[in-house]
């Protein structure tokens, strides 16, 4: 079983940056992936990002590429989400989430992932 729980959101400007952090009990395998997503009201929820325990592999939704960045810190048992340069249209809860031998392929897949935090608020003005 593995719980997660998201910290760092907040109220920036736009051109802000923030750094999410999600961090997980349990044990957590190489084999792992670890995502992130958002949901804005209204909309369905979106892949942001995800990366592969083990190998580090990252994976970005086009919409965010070369704004954010996620890691993650084996010793903390936690992964981060950089996100820098922020829209307003980046408004949204964002949600971490977790789970075994996720294709490559189907890491944008919300359906993919098992485990999920409750989500941290941001919110970007303008």
């Amino acid at each position: 079983q593995v719980q997660l729980v998201e910290s760092g959101g907040g109220l920036v400007q736009a051109g802000g940056s923030l750094r999410l952090s999600c961090a997980a009990s349990g044990r957590i395998f190489s084999f792992y992936v670890m995502g992130w997503f958002r949901q804005a009201p209204g909309k369905e929820r979106e892949f942001v990002a995800a990366i592969e325990w083990g190998a580090g592999t990252s994976y970005y939704a086009d919409s965010v590429k070369g704004r954010f960045a996620i890691s993650r810190d084996g010793t903390e048992n936690t992964v981060y989400l950089q996100v820098n340069s922020l829209k307003p249209e980046d408004t949204a809860v964002y949600y971490c989430a977790a789970d075994r031998a996720i294709r490559a392929t189907m890491t944008s897949d919300p359906n993919k992932y098992s485990y999920w935090g409750q989500g941290t608020q941001v919110t970007v003005s303008s």
